[in-house]
């Protein structure tokens, strides 16, 4: 289980510290600005995980090539971005859609991972908790990295994104309780999450909300 915690970690973090960079590049941040952001998307929901844990550093602190890992990938993000600037800009729905699937492998990555995080703490019987850690750490990045751009966090207006962590959190954990193959049930909650996250893409999935019309009168939809 350790090697696929691992190898999770490993995905999750790439993933993700490439989603952050790209919505960095796209908000105009420097290089340090760059690094920053998708080092934050990276591990922001695994250090509230943590601190909800007890934990009092955070594990990211003493796993440094995980950190390293991160930070070149969005250096390297940068640089194609910075040499292949025109192109980079002219393809910009081409970027963001590799962006969105690269957000949907690092949350079902992470989910799993924030699941067993909670499990190892010896939380098996408080489903709530394992359910919620795993939820944080899958989103709980991408919140901070919406907050340092000045912008609404994307899981509270656009497409199934938190409910997607949700439902792919407790799939692990009924598979968890219910089964000893533990590596069948991350591949299949992470299947799930990835699989729930581009059909909410494509077919343009969200929950209900109210919108306001330019008269000022309140509208119910669903987009």
């Amino acid at each position: 289980m350790t090697e696929i915690i691992k190898i999770m970690e490993i995905i999750g973090t790439v993933a993700f510290a490439l989603s952050g960079a790209l919505v960095a590049i796209n908000s105009g941040l420097d290089i340090f600005g760059v690094t920053f952001l998708a080092c934050i998307t990276a591990f922001g929901g695994g250090i509230l995980r943590d601190m909800l844990l007890g934990i009092n550093i955070p594990t990211i602190f003493s796993n440094f090539p995980i950190f390293a890992l991160a930070m070149v990938v969005a250096v390297f993000t940068f640089v194609i971005a910075y040499i292949y600037k025109q192109k980079f800009y002219a393809f910009k729905i081409k970027v963001e859609a590799i962006n969105n699937i690269f957000d949907a492998i690092g949350l079902a990555a992470f989910v799993v991972i924030g699941s067993e995080k909670a499990c190892s703490y010896g939380l098996l019987n408080n489903g709530f908790f394992v359910v919620f850690s795993g939820m944080i750490t899958g989103v709980g990045g991408g919140i901070f990295r919406d907050v340092l751009i000045d912008t609404t966090p994307y899981i509270f207006k656009k497409h199934i994104y938190a409910v997607a962590s949700i439902i792919g959190a407790i799939t692990y954990f009924v598979l968890r309780i219910y089964t000893e193959n533990i590596q069948l049930a991350s591949l299949l909650s992470m299947i799930l999450v990835f699989v729930i996250r581009m059909l909410a893409t494509k077919y343009r999935w969200s929950l209900p909300k109210v919108e306001i019309n330019k008269t000022g009168d309140l509208n119910e939809k669903t987009k």
